[in-house]
């Protein structure tokens, strides 16, 4: 079947369209999250269960996402298309988010960063000795958690494309999933 330049037009922006406002929608909703653990106790940030909902809700958010960009396209889904349309997502989301933890720990409450540099820390060390880790190990861990707070500037940054290429492997599963099975091809 060929496809004409005006579907393809209308399927670039279908694509477009869809991975900028979910792209919006998860930020919004990392933003959120992120700004409800600030405001009701800094020591959720260090409970896993908020990373199990951070995850769940970007599951689920990326499920939605290509079932309706699939659906609207009304023809083929290819693995690109899927894979274009989540990434544009992954993209928007991480930025809004990599964006608002940057004001936040750095410009709105530095205070607020140093805290948690400490109970992450206090965390780790917790940790670290519960699995008998040597004195050294722990020393040293807290040594590199002091000269490398994960909230500065430089970090989040990096967190963003460390961040983006994971969601990018994610990604590729999904589009993999989602895009249209054709018995003759791919």
């Amino acid at each position: 079947m060929s496809i004409n330049s005006k579907t393809i037009k209308m399927i670039n922006e279908i694509i477009k369209k869809n991975g900028i406002t979910f792209g919006v929608v998860s930020g919004i909703i990392s933003c959120l999250i992120t700004a409800t653990i600030y405001a009701i106790d800094l020591n959720l940030f260090l409970k896993p269960w908020i990373f199990v909902i951070v995850i769940a809700s970007s599951l689920i958010l990326s499920i939605v996402l290509l079932s309706k960009t699939k659906k609207e396209i009304q023809a083929d889904f290819s693995f690109k298309e899927a894979f274009t349309t989540y990434f544009i997502y992954a993209v928007v989301g991480l930025l809004i988010a990599t964006v608002f933890n940057v004001v936040l720990w750095n410009f709105i409450d530095p205070s607020a960063k140093e805290s948690l540099e400490e109970l992450t820390i206090k965390y780790t060390v917790n940790m670290m000795q519960k699995f008998n880790a040597p004195s050294s190990a722990i020393n040293e861990a807290i040594k590199g958690m002091k000269e490398n707070s994960p909230y500065d500037i430089g970090a989040q940054l990096k967190g963003f494309f460390t961040n983006l290429v994971f969601s990018s492997i994610f990604g590729l599963v999904m589009a993999a999933f989602f895009k249209t099975r054709r018995s003759s091809q791919e």
